[in-house]
């Protein structure tokens, strides 16, 4: 570069190549063939390199590998007399390290030259990189607590309409103590009351797409059983019965809340959908497949028409019977779990034939 001046408002000269060598940003210019003509100490200070490898090298060869060839079609604008604005691309300095660069570049299509200053902005792609992190762990937080939320309020609504089937059978004609009375009275009024709140949360909230689970090998029965045991008032009074056989597979690999829920699920359905004036038949296996495990799980209770709602029996807020308690949660809620962990859910049902659940649990 030729040494030239420039004049201040005092009309004192000032020597332009002092101000191309001490500039903290990277100023360049460039031939259309691809090699760097006229650098300044910032370049080489910044990527490591002397300035005779600079020079000697084609632009190319300091560029990140997988940004080559986009920084290579914008090239080709410049050689169009097009200029380039705010580009960014990565380099690689000497030692290997990567650094961002934005870009202005003003081509002289004449003079087969690019004029072009770049800024480093590592620590700016830093920072955003660091911002972009946490706003994923805020995501993922928000969707545990949101899940954690939407699955305590589902799977509480079972246990206290457990509880409000408890009043039903109490006669309280025989009791003569009003204070008690009272008492149950405001009891059953609050269970009512948490009934109504739960649906409420059940009704507006949304399940998450994926979530950072504990996967574990889980005892199926056991699993079962402490489900069963927490629905005992509501499995009595409606005389359902359980055919139990896991003699194939006794264990999954699945999250623990995961399974239960499902039971949960699956054995208030039967009950609540059972045919009237038939105590539902409940019946649950296990079988061992190459790579997976699944359980089976079948009732005798009213079924499903499936050619007119096989596209729709997973869905959020499907309902496919008359039912209060209804509120077309539960298969939603056991489908996005297992399809979640990697595991299938499959269906088979006719009218007042019963339904057949096959839930696929692959092995870890």
């Amino acid at each position: 570069m030729e040494p030239a001046s420039i004049l201040t408002t005092n009309e004192k000269p000032i020597d332009k190549e002092l101000f191309f060598e001490v500039s903290a940003d990277l100023l360049c210019i460039a031939g259309f063939d691809g090699f760097f003509k006229e650098i300044n100490p910032a370049v080489s200070n910044l990527l490591g390199y002397s300035l005779e490898e600079l020079l000697s090298s084609p632009i190319d060869s300091f560029i990140h590998p997988e940004d080559r060839h986009i920084t290579s079609q914008y090239r080709e604008n410049l050689k169009n007399n097009i200029p380039l604005l705010n580009y960014e691309n990565r380099y690689l300095t000497k030692n290997g390290e990567v650094v961002w660069l934005s870009w202005n570049s003003i081509p002289r299509y004449e003079e087969k030259l690019v004029y072009a200053i770049a800024k480093n902005i590592t620590h700016l792609k830093l920072l955003e990189k660091d911002r972009n992190v946490l706003i994923a762990s805020l995501t993922r937080i928000n969707r545990d607590l949101k899940q954690l939320t939407y699955t305590t309020s589902h799977d509480l609504r079972s246990p206290v309409s457990n509880l409000l089937s408890v009043f039903d059978l109490m006669d309280t004609s025989v009791i003569t103590d009003q204070e008690t009375i009272q008492l149950l009275g405001i009891l059953k009024s609050a269970a009512e009351s948490l009934k109504d709140t739960l649906n409420s949360y059940v009704d507006v909230l949304m399940k998450n797409d994926l979530l950072n689970i504990t996967m574990e090998e889980l005892d199926i029965e056991e699993s079962l059983d402490k489900v069963r045991n927490s629905l005992r008032s509501l499995i009595e009074n409606s005389k359902a019965t359980f055919d139990v056989d896991f003699s194939e597979a006794r264990s999954v690999t699945y999250n623990r809340a995961y399974l239960e829920s499902t039971f949960l699920n699956l054995i208030t359905n039967s009950i609540k959908y059972a045919i009237p004036g038939k105590p539902p038949q409940i019946f649950v296996a296990s079988r061992k497949l190459i790579r997976s495990t699944q359980l089976i799980y079948s009732d005798r209770g009213l079924g499903f028409d499936m050619p007119a709602v096989n596209d729709k029996i997973f869905g959020l807020n499907q309902t496919f019977h008359n039912h209060a308690d209804g509120k077309g949660v539960g298969l939603y809620l056991i489908y996005n779990q297992i399809t979640n962990l990697g595991g299938s859910i499959s269906l088979e049902s006719e009218p007042n034939q019963g339904a057949k659940f096959s839930l696929t649990f692959r092995d870890r």
